[in-house]
């Protein structure tokens, strides 16, 4: 454990929430304010555990057969059976896109969920090794990463709403629904705030709970030998559910979303 370096609790919760930041004005590694810096961290640990999704399933695929699956291959086929018939359910029109695109929100976001569950100090102090000064191994305690990936479908939402509706018809409906043509002004602003709503809460509530989860055992890291075993164990087990729970709200709500934006009034 870190804390075996002589520096208080104070310092050691504070190095382990501090990112690995990239400069894009200098280019150089360190912790700032700049708007124009990248936490680095986030964005290697979530590509890593996106390629291995992505090779995994693919090679899964190339390997499939009729005859007596394998393992990977039964569980591949149930989560795609799964995803498929929530989204069967859940999204009123037929599409070739909404189905793949929840089954890669809820095992990427599963998978990042899951780095919560590596020991606090194992990877940061490996990497310390080399002379990496900080390093978070969870991307999805990250803001950055929650509200990019929120962003992105906060962009396909609007992007069906004008392909189901048309502009006219998604103009039309953002004038009149709720209230009537009369009342348009206010029309418009309720549909502002329940379009910026859906960013801000894909975003703050899977943000929201892996940091607490992180800071959690962070704190745990601290306790004596004796306490950190059973007391993490017990979290552990529990915070399996937060991260599974937390990855299948992210996929059904952007399935709601966008059957939202795909209903016509």
């Amino acid at each position: 454990m870190a804390t075996g370096q002589n520096i208080s609790s104070a310092d050691y919760v504070q190095h382990h929430l501090t990112h690995l930041m990239l400069n894009l004005h200098t280019f150089k590694f360190g912790h700032t304010n700049n708007f124009w810096a990248i936490n680095v961290d986030s964005l290697i640990v979530s590509w890593i555990l996106g390629g291995l999704f992505l090779g995994l399933f693919a090679i899964v695929a190339r390997r499939a057969h009729i005859g007596a699956p394998g393992k990977w291959q039964n569980f591949v086929e149930l989560a795609i059976e799964k995803v498929d018939s929530i989204v069967n359910d859940a999204y009123c029109r037929k599409s070739s896109l909404v189905a793949p695109l929840a089954l890669t929100i809820f095992i990427w976001v599963f998978l990042m969920n899951l780095m919560d569950l590596l020991p606090v100090d194992l990877v940061p102090g490996l990497l310390s090794l080399a002379g990496v000064p900080d390093f978070k191994i969870v991307p999805t305690s990250d803001p950055m990463m929650t509200f990019g990936m929120s962003l992105t479908v906060f962009i396909l939402v609007i992007f069906y709403n004008i392909k189901m509706k048309g502009v006219f018809g998604l103009g039309k409906e953002i004038l009149s629904v709720p209230f009537g043509w009369w009342l348009f002004p206010l029309n418009i602003l309720f549909r502002l705030l329940d379009e910026l709503v859906k960013p801000l809460s894909l975003a703050l509530r899977l943000y929201g709970n892996l940091f607490a989860g992180e800071l959690i055992f962070i704190l745990i890291a601290l306790l004596p030998w004796w306490s950190q075993w059973t007391i993490g164990s017990i979290w552990a087990i529990f915070h399996i559910l937060i991260i599974t729970i937390q990855a299948f709200v992210f996929m059904m709500l952007t399935i709601v979303y966008l059957n939202m934006a795909s209903e016509a009034h």
